[in-house]
C-alpha cells in the first residue's frame, strides 16, 4: 500500500495526514504523518504524555524514506518513551487529581450517572454513579464542567484587568498544548488542566489572556503575565515537570 501524497505532482499541495500505528518499546502508538510545504527535512515528535507520534515530511517524499527515518530513530524513541509516565486507565480504585488533590475513584452503580466529590477516613473521594462502562466518560465530563465553570470566571477576571475581551472560550483535549489564543480573540483550554493545582489553572488562564494584548512571548508579555499571576515562574515550572503525567491519563 502506498501513501497518496508521496506521488509527484506538477503543483504539489499538502495532502491529508496519514494515520497508522507504530510499535516501539513494547507500545503500539498512533503515528501521524503530515506533509508540510514549509518542511525541509523530516522531523519526529512525541506527543505530550506519550499519547502518539508525529512525523512532518517535505512534499513528495517517498514512503521508504519515512520507514528508514523511523528505523534510524528507534533507539531515540525507546530512550524518550522510557521517561514518559505510564498511561493509567481511569477505573475504580485509582486516584485522580482534582485541582491538584488526589481523589480515590469509588464506583457506586445503584444511582443514576453522576459524579460527586466527597471524603472518608482515608481521604478525598470521587464517587461515580451509573454503569461501569461509562465511568471514564463521566469523569471526563465532570472535569469539563468544572473547567468551564472555573476557567470562564478566571477569564472574566483577567480580561477585566488587561482591558481586553475574549471573543470565545473553548475546551478541548489537546495533546500538544494546554491553551491557545488566536489573533481574533478566541481562547482554547485543555479541560485536563482541572487536574492541576488551582494556582496552575490560574496561571494558564492568565497566560492565554495576556496573549490578547501581546501575541508573542517577549518581555512585555511575560511582564504582563507576572502582573496577572505573580506565581508565573513556579506554576510554569510545575506544568513543565508534571503536565506529561496529566496528559497520559486515559479516559477512553
Amino acid at each position: 500500500m502506498s501513501f497518496g501524497f508521496f506521488r509527484n505532482l506538477t503543483k504539489p499541495r499538502p495532502a491529508p495526514a496519514v494515520e497508522r500505528e507504530h510499535c516501539v518499546a513494547g507500545r503500539t502508538l498512533p503515528l501521524k504523518i503530515v506533509e508540510s510545504d514549509r518542511a525541509r527535512r523530516l522531523t519526529l515528535r512525541i506527543d505530550s504524555g506519550g499519547r502518539g507520534l508525529r512525523i512532518t515530511v517535505p512534499p513528495g517524499l517517498r514512503r521508504g524514506e519515512v520507514e528508514k527515518f523511523l528505523d534510524r530513530h528507534q533507539d531515540w524513541l525507546e530512550q524518550r518513551l522510557a521517561k514518559v509516565p505510564n498511561r493509567p486507565q481511569v477505573r475504580p480504585g485509582i486516584k485522580i487529581p482534582v485541582r491538584g488533590v488526589p481523589h480515590r475513584i469509588v464506583h457506586e452503580p445503584s444511582k443514576r450517572g453522576t459524579v460527586m466529590l466527597s471524603r472518608d477516613e482515608r481521604g478525598p473521594l470521587m464517587i461515580v454513579h451509573g454503569d461501569r462502562v461509562h465511568l471514564p466518560r463521566r469523569i471526563a465530563d465532570f472535569l469539563k464542567r468544572e473547567a468551564k465553570r472555573e476557567i470562564e470566571a478566571l477569564v472574566i477576571k483577567h480580561t477585566g484587568a488587561v482591558g481586553k475581551r475574549a471573543r470565545a472560550i473553548r475546551f478541548k483535549d489537546t495533546s500538544s498544548r494546554w491553551g491557545s489564543c488566536t489573533s481574533d480573540g478566541n481562547l482554547s483550554f485543555s479541560w485536563r488542566i482541572m487536574m492541576a493545582p488551582a494556582p496552575v489553572i490560574n496561571y494558564l488562564v492568565a497566560h492565554e489572556v495576556a496573549h490578547l494584548k501581546e501575541m508573542n512571548h517577549g518581555p512585555k508579555f511575560w511582564k504582563l503575565c507576572e502582573q496577572l499571576c505573580p506565581d508565573t515562574e513556579r506554576c510554569k515550572d510545575w506544568l513543565k515537570r508534571n503536565g506529561g503525567a496529566l496528559q497520559a491519563i486515559m479516559f477512553e
